[in-house]
């Protein structure tokens, strides 16, 4: 699974610092190596998207709130849930504490999933 690197991650944070400490020919390799991953992983389109592309499945009707998170997340693998975690606890506890419809919920959920993942094709890098 793709995730992108946020600067909120740490894992990002740790991968940065070690790229600035490293000489040029190695910053080289690990670029390199990273492109290997990728293109193992499934690469990146000609649009610059990380592959897969959303695959999101049918609403069921009267489909609960935690229900409705995990076939988003099934939809858009890509996305990096503990990113996208404190607005999905937001919306979480609006149905559960404020009572809050839960299709008004899903409805925000979606729009949630499909924003962060348009920020991740924007934010892919475009391919030579």
């Amino acid at each position: 699974m793709l995730t992108p690197l946020t600067p909120r991650s740490e894992p990002a944070a740790r991968l940065l610092r070690l790229f600035r400490v490293l000489p040029a020919a190695e910053r080289e390799t690990l670029l390199a190596f990273a492109e290997f991953l990728v293109d193992r992983a499934g690469g990146v389109d000609e649009a610059g998207a990380l592959e897969p592309e959303p695959n999101p499945e049918p609403r069921p009707e009267d489909e609960r709130v935690v229900a409705a998170i995990k076939r988003l997340s099934r939809g858009y693998p890509m996305l990096d849930r503990a990113a996208m975690l404190e607005e999905t606890s937001a919306l979480m506890s609006e149905h559960v504490l404020q009572g809050r419809p839960a299709s008004a919920v899903i409805d925000d959920l979606e729009a949630l999933f499909e924003r962060h993942y348009q920020q991740l094709r924007a934010a892919a890098p475009v391919q030579d």
